[in-house]
């Protein structure tokens, strides 16, 4: 059976997660973080593939990602999943796959979904239990979405920069969203949607990209076929 076309379309955010194989670890040390980090640098900016937010952990990563075409979200990750692979292998003696399967991606409605989103990839590490606080993990997005560091991965998107006039206005503000939390069921239907491939968004909003794509986005009709339809 072909598998089903992933949803990619360039301009719209996407909520990417790559898990390790049979939940393994994909990082055993700060080394493995920092070549894996490094490659998204290099490979977003040769890509054109603006990264807004990411969370890095043991066993998966998350990345809120805009692609500037169709092709170049995929050709990223392609390109360092694979280089990936090969240095984690060499390094650490092993051999044979490191992902579970391909990355999983959703589309998301910027204006319902995107600070939300950037959000629950900055809360990772608190719902994993490594840290108490985002702030505490150093490799996610959100030190440099506060204001604490410059992290050259990190293109904030025209809805960041919409919270407030100054750079300390946006990051109160950013601090403040994120201070609040999400419910576990927002958290839980980001998840879900990206594992399945499906769009978050608004009814109107889906209803738009449907008109994008040939790819399946608005739900189909249930039920059994008519009768008439079955004998054609």
């Amino acid at each position: 059976m072909a598998r089903q076309p992933r949803l990619a379309l360039p301009g719209y955010p996407h909520h990417i997660i790559q898990r390790g194989n049979n939940r393994q670890p994909i990082v055993l040390d700060d080394a493995d973080r920092t070549f894996l980090y490094n490659l998204w640098v290099e490979h977003a900016k040769r890509q054109d593939v603006a990264v807004h937010a990411y969370a890095l952990l043991d066993n998966h990563f998350h990345l809120l990602a805009t692609p500037s075409s169709d092709e170049t979200m995929s050709l990223m990750m392609q390109a360092v999943g694979r280089t990936y692979v090969r240095y984690f292998n060499g390094r650490h003696q092993r051999s044979g796959t490191l992902w579970e399967g391909r990355y999983k991606s959703s589309v998301i409605d910027s204006e319902a979904y995107l600070l939300t989103c950037m959000a629950y990839i900055d809360l990772n590490a608190v719902r994993a239990g490594l840290a108490e606080l985002p702030a505490e993990y150093p490799w996610s997005s959100h030190r440099h979405l506060i204001g604490q560091r410059v992290d050259p991965l990190v293109t904030p998107h025209a809805l960041y920069w919409a919270l407030g006039n100054t750079p300390f206005a946006r990051e109160a503000a950013y601090a403040h969203f994120v201070a609040v939390g999400l419910a576990s069921t927002t958290a839980e239907s980001i998840t879900k949607m990206a594992l399945s491939g499906k769009a978050l968004g608004r009814p109107d909003f889906l209803q738009d990209l449907q008109q994008k794509t040939k790819r399946q986005i608005l739900p189909g009709k249930v039920g059994r076929p008519h009768k008439l339809d079955i004998q054609k």
